[in-house]
């Protein structure tokens, strides 16, 4: 796999900055990668954008931005609800018989994070790792459906809705009102619109600041699982994941 040079140089420069070296220079950055300062200066120029590099304004040397904690923070947030949901996931699971899966957002995407199959529905297009739609799943609307208008704009800009089966929401419109059903409902529904003959259910996860930082899915075949059946599924999930966002602080006043 060949390596992009500008992507690999910009991540040099990232890996100059440590505990003790919080500042550099453009010079001793130029002098440690070798570079010219005016390929330096370009680089650097384009992660001050980004927000990867800051600029101290006092004396013009550079160090590492606040998005990479940001980006950080979210890592570590996925893995301490990875850890605490795991229970979760196996309860669901052996309740149901059906797979359960926990999902994180990932720009326009959602990402499989961990899964546990269920022995009464063998769910084979999902793996750990692997990203989903947001348009045409339960955990994607879940994911995105509780943020503010604003930040559900930008996901949505220049979102592209792939048509997967006969019953994917298509058009933006569509979707904002699905979404809208979400918010009021408190939970998503993906009916075979992702799969044929599949039908997911999926609620939010919420952290201390009450925003949505994973979601759990429920996966059932259509052909096997009736309405009743469905709506006791919806209820035991929606206590799994308000229990799971407690666990996370959810609802805890700060001190």
């Amino acid at each position: 796999m060949p390596v992009i040079q500008s992507v690999d140089r910009a991540l040099r420069i990232l890996d100059l900055f440590d505990e003790h070296t919080t500042e550099l220079k453009i010079t001793d950055i130029s002098k440690q990668l070798g570079l010219h300062k005016s390929t330096i200066h370009s680089l650097l120029k384009t992660l001050l954008n980004h927000g990867y590099i800051s600029q101290n304004p006092e004396n013009g040397k550079y160090g590492l931005g606040m998005k990479l904690f940001e980006r950080g923070n979210y890592v570590i947030q996925s893995l301490d609800v990875r850890e605490l949901s795991k229970k979760y996931l196996l309860d669901l699971s052996e309740k149901t018989g059906q797979t359960t899966h926990l999902v994180i957002l990932d720009g326009k995407e959602g990402v499989y994070i961990d899964k546990v199959e269920g022995p009464m529905a063998v769910i084979r297009y999902s793996k750990i790792g692997k990203r989903i739609p947001l348009h045409c799943s339960a955990v994607g609307k879940a994911l995105i459906a509780f943020k503010d208008s604003e930040e559900i704009k930008a996901i949505l800009h220049e979102y592209v809705y792939l048509k997967q089966t006969e019953f994917t929401i298509t058009d933006e419109s569509e979707f904002m009102e699905e979404l809208q059903h979400v918010q009021s409902q408190g939970y998503a529904i993906d009916n075979q619109e992702n799969e044929p003959g599949v039908r997911c259910i999926a609620a939010p996860i919420r952290n201390h600041e009450n925003k949505v930082i994973a979601a759990i899915s429920l996966s059932t075949l259509v052909g096997r699982i009736n309405e009743s059946q469905l709506h006791i599924f919806i209820e035991q999930l929606k206590q799994a994941t308000f229990q799971l966002s407690e666990q996370m602080g959810n609802g805890i006043p700060s001190s």
